[in-house]
């Protein structure tokens, strides 16, 4: 399949402080799979690599912290235990879903341990001569480093994370606290030791302030930067720091740095990542961009999993019934089927667009209605009133919406008795049958106030 798009090349293709535009983001989400997504429907965050579960009280650190949890600190460059006593406000256990990279190599605690590391060490506060700060990133990841209380890993695939941040809504907690990676540890270190040898920068204006190039892993010379960096590692048995200690296979560090040196003189690029497709060739001469399916059998999202989003059950409201006359002071019930709803929110408001009430009513077989009591009718005011309903659903975010006039007379009235109702075709024509009577009614006044000017 061939996609044309405006620009294929626009920023810098690294997973800290590149993919700054629209066109390589499109094409970095299908190569790499997020811990959540937003649902595409009604934006809540949904798991997809990672399932959790929370435990908070509020706002209030009430959580007790595992006193085998333990913190990276800038200031020793090493793993420390959390305080003895220590509590947080939120704790998040992750159950995480890993596949193969697509160099091949098993995705495994060890690219969540440099993660946690790395977000820590370059988000931390800028000191004399901190070759780990860049501008662009550190700032913002300094906001998740210190609401970070600790975390710890429970097994192969199990993560405890505590964390002084909360919210109404779970999901943006899991979203705070959530620990994943994009790219094979290997690569992320390799690119680290790149940028603080100087040779090339994670940001743009990294690169402006010191000269050197934004590193962007899709450029065969910065993948060469890359090659060479892991070549080094391999050669001399190099560990990181962060991982020392927490290897869980033997010579875990020569394999995967094989994978990718023997990755990169394959493909010319260090896009490594674990989605359903991965990068074969960036071709700018020809300004295209070739990707291709992970075949994997490994890979835990199969073909059919995103079917369900095809056919996406909106509400809709089949019918209102209501008069287009109402007298004042009769209680004013108003029935409405409708199909894939939960709840109708409605507000009734005068000829202004003041507000005169507006309430919410639960759905229960497709069914509701909504009940004007007879004090609040009774203190309407004389003339055209506007309702609007809203029809929401916990499937879809967008509501249906249904906004039709009647108008308010007095009790006396006896005007004919007409209905705004099941038949939406005629509904269409709703206010303009309305503003007709209130055009009627106003020239029948202005005829009697003529003809009594008249008689006097």
């Amino acid at each position: 399949m061939i996609i044309g798009v405006k620009q294929i090349y626009q920023g810098a293709w690294n997973p800290v402080a590149g993919f700054g535009d629209i066109y390589s983001n499109q094409i970095w989400s299908i190569l790499s799979d997020p811990g959540m997504y937003g649902h595409p429907f009604t934006g809540k965050l949904s798991p997809l690599r990672t399932t959790w579960d929370i435990e908070t009280n509020g706002a209030s650190p009430s959580i007790p912290i595992h006193p085998d949890a333990i913190f990276w600190n800038t200031k020793t460059q090493s793993w420390e235990k959390v305080e003895s006593g220590s509590t947080s406000i939120s704790k998040v256990t992750f159950d995480l879903n890993f596949s193969q990279w697509h160099n091949g190599q098993k995705m495994d605690m060890n690219d969540i341990l440099y993660s946690v590391y790395f977000l820590s060490e370059w988000g931390s506060e800028k000191t004399i001569n901190d070759k780990t700060y860049d501008s662009n990133f550190s700032p913002q990841a300094v906001q998740n480093v210190n609401s970070l209380a600790g975390f710890r890993i429970i097994d192969s695939d199990t993560i405890e994370v505590y964390t002084n941040y909360w919210h109404f809504d779970k999901g943006e907690i899991a979203s705070w606290a959530s620990p994943w990676s994009a790219m094979p540890w290997e690569i992320t270190s390799a690119m680290e030791k790149t940028v603080i040898d100087g040779k090339a920068s994670f940001s743009r204006s990294e690169s402006i302030s010191k000269n050197v190039n934004w590193l962007s892993l899709i450029i065969p010379n910065h993948a060469i930067m890359i090659k060479d960096q892991l070549d080094d590692f391999k050669s001399s048995s190099f560990v990181p720091v962060p991982l020392t200690g927490f290897a869980q296979i033997s010579d875990f560090h020569t394999d995967r740095y094989q994978s990718s040196i023997d990755w990169i003189n394959e493909y010319e690029h260090a896009v490594i990542s674990n989605g359903p497709f991965y990068l074969q060739g960036y071709s700018p001469d020809s300004r295209s961009i070739t990707i291709k399916s992970f075949d994997s059998s490994g890979y835990p999202l199969k073909q059919g999993v995103w079917k369900a989003f095809e056919d996406a059950e909106f509400p809709v409201i089949e019918s209102v019934s209501i008069d287009k006359f109402v007298q004042k002071g009769m209680k004013l019930d108003i029935p409405i089927k409708m199909k894939n709803a939960k709840e109708v929110h409605y507000f009734l408001s005068d000829a202004q667009g003041e507000i005169i009430t507006s309430g919410i009513q639960n759905v229960n077989d497709n069914q509701t209605t909504i009940t004007i009591e007879n004090n609040k009718v009774k203190n309407l005011s004389i003339g055209p009133k506007t309702l609007k309903i809203f029809a929401s659903s916990d499937d879809v975010l967008k509501p249906y919406e249904f906004s039709t006039s009647f108008l308010v007379v007095e009790s006396d009235s006896t005007l004919p008795h007409s209905v705004i109702s099941d038949n939406f075709e005629d509904a269409k024509n709703d206010d303009y049958t309305i503003l007709v009577v209130i055009l009627v009614l106003i020239i029948i006044g202005l005829g009697a106030f003529a003809v009594r000017k008249k008689l006097k």
